[in-house]
């Protein structure tokens, strides 16, 4: 009997439990008679969001919950974009625990990929910031001023990891790559954006563009320097291969990485460096391309200056491609120690230390054979 019972406990303790964890964001009781007139469960991160619409001075009341399992080591933000969808340009409140055990709340202009979450003024105003720890929920309240005649926004939200009371980087994949909608303060309705396609798009961009421009292209060049100090013409064939599948291949994710720059595969992402050179190589690739099939013959006295201006732009635009992809690890926060940085850092230096090898046995074929005829001569 009483293992009956302690079994019906254990069953409600756990229908309770799980029905807490699960609690609508309606049902929620802040503490000092806070009240909020609307609120909306959020799809992602474990966060809710709480509100109060005032027409009349056209300020909302904001209020964001979030449950984790640890908040003394994470950060957590809430973000508003006035200008378009996506990270650079929203107006960010941000609030964390610091090792102190003392709450951190300020406001954060999101200007860039590379951000750190500085504290800075918005381009609205803000009052009322304040954060509190409740067990393992965090809330942040603020009061904004929304732009006349504005009640749907754009907004995001976020989580990450803390070091030293310094916010590190979110994760770039899962529930944090799509935490960000369409609000509607005054019906009360959240349309969460779709981003995860651009986001594929993005990273077929990255892989088409690595493999082309930034490893067959640098094998290309490796077949046509090393290829040479061996019979045949099998060399040339495999490097005009591997040239010509590069280009394509390099051209198929610079289109996709167009389209991207230009909005048309999602929301727009801001030109740069990175942008630009890509627009550079695809010209270059298409200049050595035209070239190449133009070379001019074996015998004729205009070969040696191809021969130059061939390899100067070669060897020039493979090391732009590997800048770009670098620059484009760094866009989206892929540093050297994330897998992808060290399979390509691997790759590309496996392929340099194989043409180091080539290289060194080029050198001795070339003195052998000048020592074979020096002995011949003296003969």
């Amino acid at each position: 009997m009483a293992s009956k019972s302690f079994s019906f406990a254990f069953l409600l303790l756990f229908f309770l439990c799980t029905f807490a964890a699960a609690e609508p964001c309606d049902n929620h009781r802040f503490r000092g008679g806070k009240t909020f007139a609307s609120c909306i469960d959020l799809p992602s991160l474990n966060c809710s969001l709480h509100w109060n619409f005032h027409s009349l001075t056209q300020t909302v009341d904001v209020a964001l919950r979030q449950n984790s399992v640890d908040q003394k080591t994470r950060w957590m933000s809430w973000a508003i974009n006035p200008h378009s969808k996506g990270m650079v340009g929203s107006q960010a409140l941000v609030a964390f625990q610091k090792d102190d055990g003392t709450m951190v709340t300020y406001t954060s202009p999101i200007t860039s990929y590379a951000t750190q979450l500085q504290k800075g003024d918005l381009s609205f105003p803000v009052n009322g910031v304040s954060s509190i720890l409740e067990g393992n929920e965090m809330i942040m309240f603020a009061t904004l001023a929304l732009p006349a005649n504005t009640t749907t926004v754009n907004h995001l939200w976020q989580e990450g990891p803390l070091v030293g009371n310094v916010p590190r980087m979110h994760p770039l994949s899962g529930p944090n790559m799509g935490s960000m909608g369409t609000l509607d303060f005054l019906a009360g309705k959240l349309v969460v954006d779709k981003t995860s396609s651009r986001n594929q798009w993005k990273v077929v961009h990255g892989i088409l563009c690595t493999l082309g421009w930034g490893f067959l292209m640098p094998v290309g060049a490796s077949i046509a320097r090393h290829g040479k100090q061996w019979p045949g013409t099998a060399w040339f064939r495999a490097h005009v291969f591997s040239q010509c599948s590069a280009f394509l291949i390099g051209l198929a994710g610079g289109i996709i990485g167009v389209l991207l720059w230009l909005g048309a595969l999602g929301a727009r992402i801001g030109g740069g460096i990175h942008q630009y050179i890509g627009i550079t190589l695809l010209g270059l690739g298409a200049i050595q391309g035209i070239v190449g099939y133009c070379r001019p013959h074996k015998e004729d006295k205009k070969r040696v200056y191809f021969n130059i201006f061939h390899c100067s732009l070669g060897y020039g635009t493979i090391g732009l491609s590997i800048a770009n992809v670098f620059l484009g690890f760094h866009m989206v926060h892929l540093m050297i120690k994330t897998w992808p940085q060290v399979t390509y850092i691997a790759a590309i230096s496996l392929l340099g230390t194989i043409s180091l090898i080539l290289e060194g046995v080029g050198c001795w074929r070339r003195t052998t054979v000048r020592r074979e005829i020096a002995a011949e001569e003296t003969l």
